[in-house]
């Protein structure tokens, strides 16, 4: 009865073999050298966190679109610009996003105003003492990049962000957007 099994099902001697021991450190052979920055992303895509502290250059990427944009009533500018300006979680798509038209220097003076409560309840954020022009984007289909689609919306209100402490220059720099509230 074995000899029939060994005979119809090679397949399942293989698997009873040890496994091969490989000597010395295993190299993959690319034809090509990899880039140092596609290392860098690869890390970020895979790691388990903030692995690099925030930066004014990160903020102004991910967050930040030219004052006089005049392209964001464009149906399909969120679509654009968070593909673009690399905005996701891991390859997936993000619920929400905020993109502020305002210069840089008067959303990081907003990170030494007082504290109040940020969306979610905690009362970590600033908000800003002047009304900021602003495009929310919202996820409307999709999970993974590139199939994420969204709808856009330019607003004006106040700006609700949160700040870091930045080591190498010595100061709070913006970390992200969490709401625009609206006047009432």
């Amino acid at each position: 009865m074995w000899q029939t099994s060994v005979i119809t099902h090679p397949l399942s001697l293989l698997l009873l073999l040890f496994p091969v021991q490989l000597d010395g450190e295993y190299i993959p052979r690319t034809p090509f050298q990899l880039d140092e920055e596609f290392v860098d992303i690869l890390e970020e895509f895979y790691g388990t966190g903030a692995t690099s502290e925030p930066t004014k250059e990160r903020f102004e990427e991910k967050s930040m679109i030219e004052p006089l944009d005049r392209f964001i009533y464009l149906k399909g500018y969120c679509d654009y610009e968070i593909k673009y300006k690399k905005v996701h979680k891991k390859l997936g798509c993000v619920k929400e996003h905020y993109f502020l038209q305002e210069k840089y220097e008067d959303i990081r003076q907003m990170c030494y105003y007082s504290f109040v409560r940020c969306k979610n309840g905690i009362r970590k954020c600033h908000r800003s003492k002047k009304f900021m022009f602003a495009v929310y984007c919202k996820l409307i289909s999709g999970t993974r990049l590139p199939e994420c689609y969204y709808e856009g919306i330019s607003m004006r209100g106040l700006a609700l962000i949160t700040c870091k402490w930045q080591n190498e220059i010595g100061e709070l720099i913006p970390f992200s957007i969490d709401s625009i509230s609206m006047p009432y």
